[in-house]
């Protein structure tokens, strides 16, 4: 049994960090996540730079690692529209993904439109993308909760995902912004969003905030779903909602489901020296318990 894992530390991990890693930290840290085995990592985001300034290197980090990426790595960037793909293209980008929420607030707050206005921007990088061949995924924010709002009607949520599956995008990524799913929820709500869409175009997109990100990917794989966004070292964090803990941890994810007998084709070991490469870059201790734990072990080894 095969899981996907689509790391997206470098991009919505490092958004969130108060220091701005440099260029060559962030293509290094990449390259040691694709020796590790991922084979999906979203490297970057061409969201405007005043707004996400930990990212304002995108170009310069896109073209640090593409030329170097092996052919079976797929690296992707965010865009929010066609002046964002259009940098994207520049770089030699074959992936993209677009991004809008669930909840009117959120979206307003991440994108500064409604959710409505938001659809044909999307749509018109969508055409333009695969018009150039690109591959073009979805994330949906705020699927479980949102910061402004509270609790999001599912329906929101197929509203929003039928919109982008009908503009081309071959996965939609259902996000967990704030980290308040548990694993009751998530069934719930992947066993509606099965009804539109097939299990193979479905992720999860998983914080933990409050402890049930594991718990959470549990409930997804149980309904079917095999693709998991996940951050190494935990990094993460949404700069719109507040409160929200980072991503759940790439060392804890692949920990469990090796465990649970899935194969991922990443080496946990190799994953270990990438996140602490970052978690040295950075200066401080990331949240990941399995990058811990086996730090700690290493460390011991050490000294016997």
């Amino acid at each position: 049994m095969n899981v996907q894992i689509v790391e997206v530390g470098p991009r919505d991990g490092l958004q969130n960090e108060s220091v701005i890693v440099p260029a060559e930290a962030k293509i290094e840290l990449i390259k040691k996540l694709i020796d590790a085995g991922l084979v999906r990592i979203e490297a970057s985001s061409f969201v405007n730079p005043r707004w996400i300034p930990q990212l304002a290197d995108a170009e310069e980090v896109l073209q640090g690692i593409l030329p170097a990426s092996k052919k079976d790595v797929r690296i992707s960037a965010l865009v929010p529209n066609v002046r964002g793909l259009e940098r994207a293209r520049l770089c030699g980008v074959s992936e993209v993904a677009l991004f809008m929420s669930a909840s009117e607030s959120h979206n307003r707050k991440n994108i500064n439109k409604s959710i409505t206005e938001t659809f044909p921007v999307l749509a018109e990088a969508a055409k333009e993308a695969l018009a150039l061949g690109m591959r073009v995924r979805g994330y949906v924010s705020t699927v479980f909760g949102c910061p402004y709002e509270g609790a999001v009607p599912v329906d929101n949520t197929r509203r929003v995902t039928h919109a982008l599956v009908e503009m081309g995008v071959s996965e939609v990524s259902l996000g967990d912004t704030i980290g308040v799913a548990t694993p009751k929820q998530v069934h719930e709500v992947f066993q509606q969003l099965v009804k539109d869409v097939t299990t193979e175009r479905l992720a999860g997109h998983f914080h933990d905030t409050r402890g049930t990100g594991l718990a959470n990917v549990v409930a997804a794989l149980e309904e079917g779903i095999r693709i998991f966004d996940s951050s190494i070292g935990g990094l993460g964090g949404c700069p719109y909602a507040p409160g929200a803990a980072g991503n759940i941890s790439t060392e804890d994810l692949v920990y469990m489901l090796h465990g649970m007998g899935y194969e991922t084709g990443v080496d946990l070991n190799r994953l270990t020296e990438a996140g602490a490469y970052i978690q040295e870059q950075l200066g401080r201790e990331l949240t990941s318990k399995v990058l811990k734990a086996n730090l700690a072990k290493q460390k011991q080894e050490e000294h016997t």
